[in-house]
């Protein structure tokens, strides 16, 4: 069962990747849905994976694969025999109701054919999950909403994520104020790693990570800083930095 909105973002996927041999943008299809924020778009997603009627390809930017289409013969334009509304027929169709109850019907006994996933692409898209301080700890903002592509040949296998650096403490590891950091999600580090630390559940820092006796220090890359010890039930690892990004 698919609501109105994710029907109509199912068939512009569809299309789109038929003609274009890539999915939609967050951003293209926000505008063919006429909705305000992709965190719309976000939500929309998720519920036709769930469905079963698409899925996501890791580690590649647009990426979107149509696994199946409703056979609800309703979607189906005079004279065609799949369940695909043609895109000049979507406009006509968006202030009348797909079904009386509103939803489409989903019946997933025939897979789609004819669908290929889309070629390999050159760059990921990974959510940029807010601000981390390199000066004094703030708490990583997590933003659902928010993407930016990156270079895949910097990603190796496994989940990563993007922060923006706040703060000046990493300077002489030439890490600036405002750089985008590509961070690996791991949960431990080896000794001189840079890496996202939570100190007591509550602060995210960029720190250079270091195991000293029984203790674990975060050592900041600039002199006017000091470096911070803590008992190892003080700081758990979120992740190590990989790449760096930077806009002049």
């Amino acid at each position: 069962m698919l609501t109105r909105k994710q029907y109509e973002l199912l068939l512009h996927i569809y299309h789109y990747l038929h003609e274009h041999g890539v999915s939609p943008s967050f951003d293209e299809m926000k505008e063919a849905l006429g909705l305000k924020s992709k965190s719309g778009i976000h939500r929309l997603i998720t519920g036709l994976e769930e469905r079963g009627f698409i899925r996501r390809l890791p580690h590649r930017a647009r990426a979107l694969e149509v696994l199946r289409l409703p056979e609800d013969s309703a979607a189906k334009a005079p004279g065609q025999t799949s369940g695909i509304l043609p895109v000049a027929e979507q406009g006509k169709a968006e202030g009348a109701p797909i079904s009386a109850s509103n939803v489409v019907q989903g019946h997933f006994s025939r897979p789609l054919s004819g669908v290929s996933a889309p070629p390999p692409q050159e760059s990921a898209q990974l959510p940029l999950y807010g601000r981390i301080a390199a000066g004094t700890p703030i708490e990583a903002l997590r933003d659902e909403t928010a993407f930016i592509d990156v270079p895949g040949a910097l990603l190796a296998g496994g989940d990563h994520y993007c922060l923006e650096v706040e703060g000046d403490s990493m300077v002489d590891a030439g890490i600036l104020d405002g750089d985008t950091v590509v961070i690996e999600r791991v949960e431990d580090a080896e000794n001189g790693s840079i890496v996202v630390a939570l100190v007591d559940g509550e602060e995210a820092t960029l720190k250079r990570f270091r195991r000293r006796g029984y203790s674990i220090a975060l050592e900041p890359a600039n002199k006017a800083y000091e470096t911070r010890i803590f008992p190892p039930n003080r700081v758990r690892v979120q992740g190590r930095l990989i790449a760096l990004l930077r806009r002049y």
